[in-house]
């Protein structure tokens, strides 16, 4: 049987927000059946999971994620609060680990909840960053049924003004701290995804790759913004197998490039994250400024938008848009009870088999 779910066509008001994110372990005990929670059917080599539980226990088995996802709901409920909506209460639940989304939403249920906005941490489309949450919320339905539920995705923020405005001021900001000599030059990085996904990703009418349009299209706002002409868009974090093409240049291959063409200067923002994810921390504040300074560059890494007040405005923007019952269905990512807004849109790719 059919969940029973509330009416998607009702101009009800929302009475909670879930702020929904990827996860993180809080302990080393936590690190390796986390990656295997996000993995899980991926191909990643062994040898790459291995790598990476070294990466979180370099940081002593703790990512900064799931903190970060605290500091912003304190933030966006203090927001939230100025703006009069002293009375929606905001929980916090994970794709990859605890607390778990479909645990949160049973918590929400069961405090009365019933018509429930989400807020996803990931301004993209593709597959892991919106179709899954449509997923992830599916999932979190499921226990539901018969009580009534509806959840609200709200939709995609790359192309939100106060999105853009946030990451630049940041960059501004470390721009700024240079001092006399030739400018540094900007480069944005991402996560990088298989050319497969980024194929797969968006409506197949659109040619696809709405992810890397919409990094590339972001970064060249944000650069704009900032009166910077010049600029790089590259990846970072790949975890597949060495013969699966990924979005590239990787930032430290292109790091080396750069430097080989004389560019003794570097400020890297990672506009992919919203906030300082293990990726940030090890792949940009480890590897990535260890080799800036044996190529002798100077390094700079930009913050991430997360708690800024920009950012977070745009947050409590996204839940006033929707929370009285009114909002654009049709904005792209936007759904209902994890119904995708298209259905060809940011589908999954059939993986390969994991190397051996």
């Amino acid at each position: 049987m059919a969940p029973e779910l509330a009416d998607s066509t009702s101009s009800d008001s929302f009475d909670a927000v879930l702020f929904l994110s990827f996860g993180g372990p809080d302990k080393p005990d936590d690190v390796r059946p986390f990656l295997e929670n996000v993995t899980r059917g991926r191909g990643v080599p062994a040898e790459r999971l291995d790598e990476v539980v070294q990466h979180y226990l370099h940081f002593g088995g703790v990512s900064p994620i799931n903190r970060l996802n605290l500091d912003m709901i304190d933030a966006l409920r203090a927001e939230l609060d100025r703006r009069g909506r002293t009375g929606l209460p905001i929980y916090f639940g994970n794709r990859n680990w605890h607390p778990l989304a479909a645990d949160t939403v049973s918590a929400m249920v069961d405090d009365g909840h019933r018509r429930i906005l989400v807020f996803p941490t990931s301004a993209w489309g593709g597959y892991s960053g919106c179709r899954q949450y449509h997923e992830d919320i599916q999932m979190a339905l499921a226990p539901e049924r018969d009580r009534g539920v509806l959840l609200r995705k709200l939709p995609q923020f790359a192309e939100e003004p106060a999105f853009r405005d946030a990451v630049a001021d940041a960059v501004s900001e470390a721009l700024d701290g240079f001092g006399d000599g030739p400018a540094p030059r900007l480069v944005f990085t991402a996560h990088s995804i298989p050319e497969s996904a980024d194929r797969a990703a968006g409506p197949a009418s659109d040619g696809g790759r709405l992810y890397s349009r919409q990094v590339a299209d972001a970064s060249a706002a944000v650069a704009a913004l900032c009166g910077v002409d010049e600029f790089d868009v590259v990846w970072q974090s790949r975890s597949g197998p060495p013969q699966v093409p990924w979005l590239e240049p990787d930032v430290c291959d292109h790091l080396r490039a750069l430097s080989a063409d004389g560019v003794d200067r570097v400020v890297v923002c990672p506009i992919g994250f919203i906030s300082d994810h293990l990726e940030v921390v090890w792949d940009l504040d480890s590897e990535a400024a260890d080799l800036a300074a044996e190529l002798g560059m100077e390094y700079v890494r930009v913050a991430t938008a997360g708690t800024s007040r920009r950012f977070i405005a745009m947050v409590a923007d996204l839940v006033e848009r929707y929370v009285d019952g009114g909002g654009d269905l049709t904005a792209l990512g936007c759904g209902d009870n994890g119904t995708v807004c298209r259905p060809d849109c940011c589908v999954p790719v059939r993986r390969p088999a994991a190397a051996r």
